[in-house]
């Protein structure tokens, strides 16, 4: 009887979900996954710029879950993430988890240049000062980041999501090839063509660090009159995923399908990705994509957006019940 009161309800009270204001869409889906309402809460931005937060309800010994973005625009986003912590555990939570679906600066992992700081780590701490115990997030740039944190998370991939949808549409596609934007992502690339048991071919790149830019070189494998499949696990600037498009179809590619997770899309990406022969995008709803430019990348290809919300409630309902997340996955 105890045994099943544990898995009731949990060893840090009832599940209580809190929302930030950066991804509204998955913190809506993810309650209704659930079927756990979110928290009420006062999210106030002062005129010089100050948030200020406060809870409608007490938290005291609750299992809370703060769902909250670090996108654009980030520093703005991440205060809120970080006071919205602290406000949870000045309130006596039982147990603070933060739910990040896409967290930032994770490029910047590691000292490759003289005098220049490791911000990953930076974040991590700061996420765990300001009060969490967990942290969930998804698809990380680098995995020695997780050695970043001392406090456990759950790292999580959309890399499943995207291979059920490409595997609904490989009936569809002419001799169809994996292609991965830099040889960086190789192992990710392989891991993935495996999955769907096509073959694999690689770009050649190099990044100019002053521009933050990078070049298509050369391509390795063969996507002459093949239908391409162009991985990643986000889209930034949108350079290396419009350049590998570009290459491929000087190469001989057929249709071009681009498949990343997080849709970060600054500066220029959108009117990259437009201006390129890519026919099929499909990415994930880590990141809010404006209303704006999902009419410009939808007016000569097809976009698909994969909602990640039923797996970060999943993964919720078995943090709180104690189970097993690998499960999920056969891991």
């Amino acid at each position: 009887m105890a045994h099943q009161m544990l898995q009731t309800s949990g060893m840090y009270g009832e599940i209580k979900l809190y929302a930030g204001t950066a991804i509204p869409n998955v913190a809506k889906g993810i309650s209704d996954y659930l079927g756990i309402p979110l928290s009420g809460r006062d999210i106030i931005d002062y005129p010089n710029e100050n948030i200020w937060t406060r809870l409608h309800h007490s938290v005291r010994g609750q299992d809370v879950y703060l769902i909250q973005n670090t996108s654009r625009p980030v520093h703005r986003n991440l205060m809120e993430l970080l006071i919205m912590l602290q406000t949870l555990r000045l309130d006596s939570a039982g147990r603070v988890t933060a739910v990040i679906p896409h967290l930032t600066y994770t490029r910047s992992d590691k000292k490759d240049k003289p005098r220049v700081p490791i911000t990953a780590r930076l974040i991590a701490d700061m996420i765990e000062i300001a009060g969490a115990d967990r942290y969930m997030t998804m698809d990380m740039h680098a995995g020695q980041i997780q050695g970043f944190f001392s406090i456990p998370g759950d790292v999580l991939t959309a890399f499943h999501l995207l291979i059920d949808q490409l595997n609904k549409l490989l009936p569809t596609m002419t001799d169809p090839v994996v292609l991965t934007v830099d040889l960086g992502f190789a192992k990710k690339g392989r891991n993935l063509a495996a999955e769907l048991g096509i073959p694999i071919a690689f770009i050649e790149k190099r990044r100019s660090h002053q521009k933050n830019s990078a070049e298509a070189l050369s391509l390795i494998g063969d996507t002459e009159d093949r239908d391409v499949i162009i991985i990643d696990d986000e889209v930034d600037t949108g350079g290396s995923m419009a350049e590998a498009a570009h290459l491929a179809k000087e190469c001989g590619a057929r249709q071009i399908y681009s498949v990343f997770v997080h849709p970060v899309f600054s500066e220029s990406a959108i009117d990259k990705l437009s201006a390129s022969p890519i026919t099929h995008l499909i990415t994930t709803n880590t990141v809010p994509i404006p209303e704006e430019g999902l009419k410009i990348l939808r007016k000569n290809r097809e976009v698909e957006i994969l909602d990640v919300s039923p797996l970060l409630g999943e993964v919720i309902r078995r943090a709180h019940e104690g189970r097993s997340v690998g499960e999920m996955f056969d891991e």
